[in-house]
């Protein structure tokens, strides 16, 4: 069951030891943030990417639940990943996968459940006009 002022779940990871090549592959990159939305639960609105030269990629699939995303530094073995989901999307199983779909081991993660504000009414309105920013 969802909590009622939970806005999604944000699980970041830096991956350490992937394979290289692995890393470099823009395409399989691709298909790997979409298969890791599929099997998480989302669904997939488009998936986009750079190659950059000499090495390294970066791509994002966009979803109708938020995102996954990856950047790769293959001459260092090393990987950042977001994935941010709302609604009963397991954004730690997408997260998971695409760490076993480089071949690489978690050397830092942070889970992250996203609320709403709560209700509280601010006891010193200050007002905010172009004078006080």
């Amino acid at each position: 069951m969802i909590q009622e002022n939970l806005m999604g779940c944000h699980y970041i990871l830096d991956i350490n030891n992937a394979d290289p090549d692995t890393l470099n592959d823009e395409e399989y990159l691709k298909e790997l943030l979409e298969a890791a939305a599929i099997v998480s639960g989302c669904t997939i609105v488009q998936t986009i990417s750079h190659k950059f030269s000499p090495q390294g990629v970066t791509a994002i699939s966009l979803l109708a639940e938020s995102h996954i995303s990856i950047h790769t530094w293959p001459e260092r073995g090393e990987a950042a990943v977001d994935v941010f989901t709302c609604g009963d999307a397991d954004c730690q199983y997408a997260g998971d996968f695409i760490v076993a779909g480089v071949g690489g081991r978690v050397h830092e993660s942070n889970y992250v459940e996203r609320h709403r504000p709560h209700e509280v009414a601010n006891p010193f309105p200050i007002p905010v006009t172009y004078d006080t920013v």
